[in-house]
């Protein structure tokens, strides 16, 4: 399947900064670039800048990045589900995840990561693809924030909803484990009704439940 990567770039100007807004981005792109060391939500600072580029690397891979000057401030990554989560085992080419938002702590209150979401989208990019998220509790950051886990949610609801991407029902484990988890999903409108049935048997092992 060829995945349609089409750059997009935007200036913002804020009073306390002006960032370059970019991608998807090329492996060596990324390379001229360093990690702010508050993007440590998933790994190390240096780990992710190296997962960024593996990731930038697949067939698939899509990095959006804020930077100011040489320095990622924020991100959101695409690609297809790890091999052993459920959402991998249809072998769906047409199905991606949005797998990772973040943004540094300074670089909070300024939008970012709606407008690296909304420019992930541009020019139909995606719009022959299933693109779904899976939000859980554990990777929120409640203490940074101040926000509780209902609240947190709500915010990570209305983030997505900007690139219509809405809740959808599954019987997952890991998303069934806390009421608070769930489960977003964008289904792009050149996608085939096949898919979106094939979509449908991934989120529910039970059938009666779809």
């Amino acid at each position: 399947m060829e995945h349609l990567k089409i750059p997009q770039s935007e200036t913002l100007v804020s009073p306390r900064c002006t960032l370059q807004l970019e991608g998807p981005v090329s492996p060596a792109h990324i390379r001229t670039k360093k990690m702010h060391p508050q993007l440590d939500a998933f790994r190390r600072p240096a780990e992710q800048w190296e997962a960024l580029i593996e990731i930038a690397e697949l067939d698939e891979g899509r990095i959006i990045m804020a930077c100011d000057g040489e320095v990622i401030v924020g991100y959101v990554t695409f690609h297809y589900a790890d091999e052993y989560e459920r959402w991998s085992e249809g072998n769906m080419e047409d199905l991606i995840e949005l797998g990772a938002v973040e943004v540094a702590n300074d670089y909070r209150g300024l939008g970012l990561a709606k407008k690296l979401i909304q420019l992930s989208f541009r020019e139909e990019q995606l719009d022959r693809m299933i693109v779904f998220t899976t939000e859980y509790y554990w990777h929120w950051d409640l203490e940074n924030t101040g926000l509780n886990v209902w609240d947190y949610r709500k915010m990570m609801e209305q983030l997505m909803k900007n690139v219509n991407m809405v809740w959808f029902a599954t019987d997952d484990p890991e998303i069934c484990s806390h009421p608070a988890n769930c489960l977003m999903v964008r289904v792009g409108k050149y996608v085939p009704q096949s898919s979106v049935e094939a979509f449908d048997r991934l989120r529910f092992r039970q059938r009666f439940m779809y």
